[in-house]
């Protein structure tokens, strides 16, 4: 089963989702009479909170300015994935889409997606108390406790996703101790939870343009006693599964030792 390849690139939609949250976030800075002297947009990237936290600390001095992490920056990271069986659906559902095929057009589907929750985790590094401040409150009123984005899944489906991004928890750092030189960094780790969906390998089939029911009144009889054969086509029968289209039910009877027929035309 495991081994045939396949890649929705549902972890990375999901990842690419949550940071273009916070990629267009700023800070401003203002004198002493309140005018506004500086605009910083607040760079982001994928690193893990350690990897900036070394290197300031390599690089602490100011005096060698040109070798040090400017401030301020965020980053964010993956921390771990969790099945979520609270949010478990049916498994036999399909999402199916048309497509062109060899002989014809065939259906595209795929099964009901796993339900998983992953876990975020974004640092916001500030050289001091007020552009940390600034940041966190541009961040904290749009989640209540969590904010909706929107995920095309898998556009050949047609399948996109409302996933909640949930806030969960702050923390706060504030590296103060060490003499004048040594650059102070402020710390906001903020970690969120979102709760997709993952999906596995798309799937074809042929479409199915007759259905036949036959039915009994006496199966133990020899041969068996037939009732009804009910026989369902679409109308009209060149119909693909994309068109506009109805059906025409056929009812044969068998009953009285003769057969007759029954048709009835539906539209969809």
């Amino acid at each position: 089963m495991l081994g045939k390849y396949f890649y929705n690139e549902g972890l990375r939609k999901c990842t690419i989702a949550f940071g273009a949250i916070f990629n267009n976030i700023q800070i401003q800075r203002k004198n002493s009479s309140g005018t506004v002297v500086q605009s910083l947009a607040v760079p982001l990237a994928y690193a893990p909170k350690e990897k900036f936290l070394v290197r300031l600390s390599q690089k602490p001095d100011l005096n060698e300015r040109e070798f040090a992490i400017t401030l301020p920056r965020m980053s964010f990271e993956i921390k771990s994935l969790q099945y979520d069986a609270s949010r478990k659906l049916t498994r036999l559902n399909k999402y199916k889409s048309v497509k062109g095929g060899i002989d014809g057009k065939v259906l595209n589907y795929n099964y009901t997606p796993v339900p998983y929750d992953i876990s975020y985790d974004l640092n916001v590094f500030t050289a001091n108390a007020e552009g940390g401040l600034q940041i966190v409150e541009q961040i904290l009123p749009f989640f209540q406790p969590d904010y909706t984005v929107t995920i095309n899944v898998i556009p050949e489906l047609n399948i996109k996703r409302d996933v909640p991004i949930v806030l969960k928890n702050i923390n706060f750092e504030d590296s103060y101790d060490g003499n004048f030189t040594t650059r102070r960094a402020v710390v906001y780790s903020l970690s969120f939870t979102a709760k997709t969906y993952l999906y596995g390998p798309a799937q074809t089939q042929k479409v199915i343009k007759k259905s036949q029911s036959d039915m009994y009144t006496n199966v133990s009889t020899s041969p068996k006693a037939r009732e009804e054969r009910i026989i369902v086509i679409p109308n009209p029968e060149s119909a693909d599964a994309d068109d506009d289209f109805g059906f025409t039910t056929t009812i044969t009877n068998f009953s009285d030792g003769k057969s007759y027929n029954i048709e009835r035309d539906e539209d969809v």
